[in-house]
């Protein structure tokens, strides 16, 4: 259950539109729902501000349908990554309205959600190569009720591409950079802009890109301040510590008024 239910929630209960049995029914489930092989954590959302995401990954089509069903029924978004297509087709029999994203492997169950932070995501990938790590990075920051945006194909390779970019890349609150090969681009764009920098290692490289590892190491070691890299092919990760930086800065802009 995420805050917003929760207020509704007491407000009835405040209001005499729903008495407390009938909320202790509602909240039952809390902190956890046991589906015996799974617990899902519906207090998440109550103590982080964004609820539990589902890594289908390594579960059966039946355990991940389950999984994703169940969590609808205390969240209007939810989201399912490293998804195979046979779980978007098993979730098809189910009363889910939900959206497949091939290039990502992410369900998206709900509508799209409403923007609740304004400052801008801005997701950059180096080549076309590296567009299913930052899809995922993208439809993760979405989901969790951010403005973001994107700019895609922009290597070092040929740089103009991305100083062509250069007044979108200083309005961003926080930038995820994606980039395999030789990991140069988070380097790049953080020399560029005053603003936190997520860089994401991807897989995508010839025989010495050592699987993003040559990526991950040029990542940690840059001389530009401000850089914080996440592990190889983690776009999930990036979008979600995105994500967190823009609620908290939201947050703040919102105390200091």
């Amino acid at each position: 259950m995420d805050q917003e239910k929760l207020k509704e929630l007491l407000k009835s209960v405040r209001n005499g539109d729903l008495d407390i049995q009938q909320a202790v029914e509602c909240l039952k489930t809390l902190p956890y729902q046991d589906l015996g092989f799974a617990k899902i954590d519906t207090h998440r959302a109550l103590r982080r501000g964004f609820p539990e995401v589902v890594f289908c990954e390594g579960k059966t089509v039946d355990q991940a349908v389950a999984i994703l069903e169940s969590m609808t029924e205390n969240y209007s978004t939810v989201l399912g990554m490293r998804a195979r297509p046979e779980i978007a087709e098993a979730l098809k029999t189910k009363r889910v309205l939900f959206t497949y994203h091939p290039e990502a492997r992410a369900i998206v169950i709900g509508e799209k959600p409403p923007v609740r932070y304004e400052g801008l995501i801005l997701i950059v990938s180096a080549g076309t190569a590296d567009m299913p790590v930052a899809e995922e990075a993208f439809l993760t920051a979405e989901a969790l009720g951010n403005r973001v945006e994107k700019i895609y194909d922009a290597g070092v390779a040929g740089v103009h591409r991305l100083l062509a970019h250069s007044r979108k890349l200083r309005t961003a609150r926080v930038l995820v950079v994606v980039a395999g090969m030789e990991g140069a681009l988070p380097g790049v764009v953080g020399g560029l802009v005053d603003k936190p920098v997520i860089a994401v290692p991807t897989s995508v490289g010839y025989g010495t890109n050592f699987q993003g590892l040559s990526a991950l190491l040029t990542m940690l070691n840059t001389c530009v301040p401000g850089i914080a890299v996440v592990n190889i092919d983690n776009g999930f990760g990036a979008g979600y510590m995105a994500a967190m930086i823009n609620r908290l800065a939201e947050e703040k802009t919102d105390t200091d008024r």
